[in-house]
Protein backbone atom coordinates (compact mmCIF):
# COMPACT_ATOMS: atom_id res chain seq x y z
CA UNK A 1 0.00 0.00 0.00
CA UNK A 2 1.51 3.39 -1.01
CA UNK A 3 2.19 5.92 1.70
CA UNK A 4 0.48 8.70 -0.30
CA UNK A 5 -2.77 7.91 -2.12
CA UNK A 6 -2.28 7.99 -5.89
CA UNK A 7 -4.60 10.98 -6.49
CA UNK A 8 -2.87 13.01 -3.79
CA UNK A 9 0.56 12.11 -5.22
CA UNK A 10 -0.48 13.26 -8.69
CA UNK A 11 -1.88 16.52 -7.31
CA UNK A 12 1.31 17.11 -5.36
CA UNK A 13 3.46 16.45 -8.44
CA UNK A 14 1.34 18.82 -10.52
CA UNK A 15 1.62 21.47 -7.79
CA UNK A 16 5.41 21.17 -7.66
CA UNK A 17 5.68 21.30 -11.44
CA UNK A 18 3.44 24.38 -11.64
CA UNK A 19 5.48 26.10 -8.92
CA UNK A 20 8.74 25.37 -10.74
CA UNK A 21 7.30 26.85 -13.94
CA UNK A 22 6.25 30.01 -12.10
CA UNK A 23 9.69 30.44 -10.54
CA UNK A 24 11.41 29.93 -13.91
CA UNK A 25 9.09 32.44 -15.58
CA UNK A 26 9.66 35.00 -12.82
CA UNK A 27 13.47 35.06 -13.10
CA UNK A 28 14.61 38.64 -13.64
CA UNK A 29 16.50 39.57 -16.75
CA UNK A 30 19.59 41.29 -15.31
CA UNK A 31 21.30 43.87 -17.45
CA UNK A 32 24.32 45.71 -16.12
CA UNK A 33 24.51 49.43 -16.78
CA UNK A 34 26.97 50.53 -19.45
CA UNK A 35 30.46 51.46 -18.32
CA UNK A 36 30.67 55.25 -18.19
CA UNK A 37 33.82 55.83 -16.14
CA UNK A 38 37.06 56.52 -17.92
CA UNK A 39 40.64 56.79 -16.76
CA UNK A 40 42.31 60.14 -16.26
CA UNK A 41 44.25 61.27 -19.33
CA UNK A 42 48.00 61.11 -19.13
CA UNK A 43 51.17 59.22 -19.85
CA UNK A 44 50.54 55.53 -19.21
CA UNK A 45 46.76 55.58 -19.68
CA UNK A 46 46.93 53.18 -22.64
CA UNK A 47 49.06 50.76 -20.62
CA UNK A 48 46.61 50.84 -17.71
CA UNK A 49 43.72 50.36 -20.16
CA UNK A 50 45.48 47.30 -21.61
CA UNK A 51 46.73 45.80 -18.35
CA UNK A 52 44.31 46.75 -15.57
CA UNK A 53 40.97 47.05 -17.32
CA UNK A 54 41.14 43.40 -18.36
CA UNK A 55 39.76 42.59 -14.91
CA UNK A 56 38.80 45.90 -13.30
CA UNK A 57 36.58 48.78 -14.28
CA UNK A 58 37.88 52.33 -14.31
CA UNK A 59 35.57 52.92 -11.33
CA UNK A 60 37.47 50.31 -9.34
CA UNK A 61 40.68 52.26 -9.85
CA UNK A 62 39.22 55.73 -9.28
CA UNK A 63 37.43 54.78 -6.05
CA UNK A 64 40.56 53.49 -4.33
CA UNK A 65 41.97 55.59 -1.50
CA UNK A 66 44.73 58.01 -2.49
CA UNK A 67 47.51 55.46 -2.12
CA UNK A 68 51.19 56.35 -2.11
CA UNK A 69 53.77 54.86 -4.49
CA UNK A 70 54.68 51.91 -2.24
CA UNK A 71 51.01 51.01 -1.76
CA UNK A 72 50.17 51.20 -5.48
CA UNK A 73 53.26 49.13 -6.29
CA UNK A 74 52.28 46.51 -3.72
CA UNK A 75 48.82 46.37 -5.31
CA UNK A 76 50.18 45.99 -8.84
CA UNK A 77 52.65 43.31 -7.73
CA UNK A 78 49.86 41.48 -5.90
CA UNK A 79 47.77 41.43 -9.07
CA UNK A 80 50.78 40.16 -11.04
CA UNK A 81 52.08 37.58 -8.56
CA UNK A 82 49.04 36.39 -6.59
CA UNK A 83 46.27 36.72 -9.18
CA UNK A 84 48.39 35.97 -12.27
CA UNK A 85 47.52 39.22 -14.04
CA UNK A 86 49.46 39.28 -17.33
CA UNK A 87 51.61 42.26 -16.33
CA UNK A 88 55.13 42.20 -17.70
CA UNK A 89 57.72 42.98 -15.05
CA UNK A 90 59.09 45.84 -17.15
CA UNK A 91 55.60 47.48 -17.11
CA UNK A 92 55.16 47.54 -13.31
CA UNK A 93 56.90 50.89 -12.73
CA UNK A 94 55.08 52.58 -15.63
CA UNK A 95 51.72 51.38 -14.25
CA UNK A 96 52.62 52.58 -10.77
CA UNK A 97 53.78 55.97 -12.12
CA UNK A 98 50.44 56.50 -13.84
CA UNK A 99 48.41 55.37 -10.82
CA UNK A 100 50.35 57.58 -8.38
CA UNK A 101 50.19 60.61 -10.69
CA UNK A 102 46.46 60.31 -11.30
CA UNK A 103 44.99 58.44 -8.33
CA UNK A 104 47.59 58.57 -5.59
CA UNK A 105 49.78 60.61 -3.36
CA UNK A 106 53.47 60.64 -2.75
CA UNK A 107 54.81 59.88 0.70
CA UNK A 108 56.69 62.89 2.14
CA UNK A 109 60.46 62.65 1.54
CA UNK A 110 62.26 60.68 4.24
CA UNK A 111 59.05 59.13 5.56
CA UNK A 112 58.60 55.36 5.34
CA UNK A 113 55.51 54.43 3.34
CA UNK A 114 52.66 53.65 5.70
CA UNK A 115 51.37 50.09 5.66
CA UNK A 116 47.73 49.33 5.11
Amino acid sequence: MPLIPQKTGLRFSAFVLAGACLVAAAEPNWVLPPETATLQPGLGKELVNAQCLLCHSADYISTQPRLNRAQWKAGVLKMQQKYSAPIATNNVDALVDYLVRNYGREAPPGIQAEKK
